[in-house]
């Protein structure tokens, strides 16, 4: 594998679109609480073209935070697609709303403030089973596995589902590493590799990013 260096990272940005709202979005979250939270230029595009290439209308978020990921994929939704961005932050969500007004998407974000897993039963229980094309998990690294189970019900078969920070800042690959945030993603990736409901594969974007088509 390629030996991803800061000169070699610093050529893959400059080769990356990114969109300008997107970019003073990144500089403001940079200063804020978290930020390393925030997806990297880099696997926003990568969440656009999977966007595009499905076709997709329908996307579920599950931890929005400033609002970078919902802003580069609702940008590469049609018209009247929608976005469904969950978060438990209000001061998160007065960030994102000021951007989603910036980028033009606002019409396109269905806001969820609350509990997560309760999100997505309210939202199985009004939109029903395989409503979704996309589902995206960046929250509690703990309630992985539940917000997964959850997706699969709500994302229809040959819909993605996409879970963030699976390489967890390379603390998986630690055998000195043992909190239970990294036993929680370690579990987590052992039980997606075996589940025959989906077809997967983590991509070292980011800080690891697991793409599941749902079967």
């Amino acid at each position: 594998p390629i030996d991803l260096d800061a000169r070699l990272y610093s050529y893959l940005l400059g080769t990356t679109r990114e969109p300008e709202v997107l970019r003073q979005l990144r500089v403001e979250t940079s200063t804020l609480r978290g930020s390393q939270m925030q997806v990297p230029p880099e696997q926003g595009q990568l969440m656009a073209l999977l966007i595009e290439l499905m076709g997709a209308k329908r996307v579920i978020e599950v931890g929005t935070y400033t609002g970078y990921s919902s802003i580069a994929m609702a940008l590469a939704l049609p018209a009247d697609g929608v976005l469904v961005a969950c978060d438990t932050s209000e001061p998160s969500f007065e960030v994102a709303r000021r951007y989603w007004k910036l980028a033009g998407v606002e019409s396109k974000i269905e806001e969820r403030l609350g509990d997560g897993k309760a999100t997505l039963d309210a939202l199985l229980a009004r939109d029903g089973p395989g409503h979704y094309d996309v589902g995206f998990v960046d929250a509690d690294k703990r309630g992985y596995w539940e917000y997964y189970e959850k997706m699969l019900k709500l994302v229809r078969p040959g819909g993605l589902i996409a879970v963030d920070n699976v390489l967890w800042y390379g603390k998986v690959a630690d055998p000195d590493v043992a909190d239970k945030q990294t036993e929680a993603i370690r579990e987590f990736n052992a039980r997606v590799a075996e589940d025959e409901r989906v077809t997967q594969q983590i991509v070292p974007v980011g800080d690891g990013l697991t793409l599941c088509r749902v079967r």
